[in-house]
């Protein structure tokens, strides 16, 4: 089991690697990885002793890194939750839980591969995990509609998050997707229906529940199994009503408007934070997820631990009832909106 976690931990790492300077804002970061590689191919084959030459240039290297990552604007931290190489579900799946069992079908229509629901362990801890899988291949892309839910993926997450209840286990949902899948098909078989009877139903759920926006948060698609106690997003993430591109095409029917769109919808982890829709942002490493996938991997860990622990003592009427206070505060937003009666 943990030699079979470590290869995929090593494959997510492999992919993410090969393409790490893909986003057009690491071009010059790019060009200093580019000069480390000839440096260290030359003295591979040469055996010259040009360590501190190689020293100094990823010293800079960082530096930059840096620089670059503490001023990106809002649609950059867009690109850098969308990047290839980033983890998903399935490698949090893999790396870090134990004994992970599969949960399939809604019991109504069929089982949608875009929603993985199953029990699993950490670090002694048992509980449901409920994630958007997007998969890594084109292949697996496809067959998940690119973690695009149907209906009938919300009515087996649905199922599941009342069988841990029953059980009396917590809930892990890992949020990864750009939003519910838009099909004709699935509206005629009740696509806003059934996010919004999650919705309804994850409020009142008698267990604790932990969220993580790990990736992409994209409207409904991951309110539908995003309602939880404690609502966590990487640094590097982003949560929003639509996407960028949607607004921006709403808005001015303008695609070059999407950065001024992303800015508008203060959909980064500071801005959430400060405005009270999370409750806590998980650090990434130097330069994104995509560069160091395990650490972004590990950071998750210690933030799911935390927030169960934090959730474990408190008595369940507390907890449902703060959890309803949390949304309504959220959805009245003071200041601008009534309070909910």
């Amino acid at each position: 089991m943990a030699e079979k976690k470590k290869k995929s931990s090593e494959s997510t790492a492999r992919e993410a690697g090969s393409s790490t300077a893909s986003l057009p804002f690491e071009r010059p970061i790019q060009e200093y990885e580019e000069r480390i590689a000839a440096l260290e191919a030359l003295a591979l084959n040469t055996r010259l002793d040009i360590s501190g030459e190689i020293k100094t240039l990823r010293a800079r290297m960082e530096e930059k890194l840096r620089e670059t990552y503490a001023r990106l604007s809002a649609w950059e931290r867009v690109t850098v939750a969308r990047h290839p190489g980033r983890p998903i579900t399935s490698d949090y799946v893999a790396t870090l839980f134990e004994d992970f069992h599969e949960l399939h079908g809604d019991r109504a229509f069929g089982d949608d591969p875009a929603i993985v629901t199953g029990f699993a362990t950490m670090a002694d801890r048992r509980f449901l995990v409920v994630g958007n899988r997007k998969g890594r291949t084109t292949k697996e892309r496809l067959r998940c509609n690119f973690g695009c839910a149907h209906p009938e993926g919300y009515r087996k997450a649905l199922r599941k998050m009342k069988l841990a209840e029953k059980l009396g286990l917590p809930i892990v949902s890992l949020i990864n997707t750009p939003g519910a899948y838009p099909g004709i098909g699935a509206e005629e078989r009740g696509q806003a229906m059934a996010i919004a009877e999650n919705i309804l139903a994850m409020v009142a759920l008698r267990t604790p529940i932990v969220v993580i926006v790990i990736g992409e948060g994209g409207s409904g698609g991951a309110l539908g199994i995003g309602v939880g106690d404690r609502v966590l997003m990487m640094e590097y993430a982003y949560y929003s009503v639509i996407s960028p591109e949607g607004c921006a095409a709403i808005l001015w029917k303008d695609a070059e408007k999407t950065p001024d769109a992303a800015e508008a919808l203060k959909l980064t982890a500071p801005d959430l934070q400060k405005l009270g829709i999370i409750d806590r942002i998980l650090p990434e490493p130097l330069g994104g997820a995509h560069r160091a996938p395990e650490a972004a991997m590990q950071a998750v860990r210690q933030g799911i631990l935390d927030a169960l622990d934090e959730l474990a003592g408190i008595p369940l009427d507390e907890l449902v009832a703060a959890r309803i206070e949390k949304f309504r505060r959220i959805s009245a937003l003071p200041g601008r909106f009534p309070r909910l009666p």
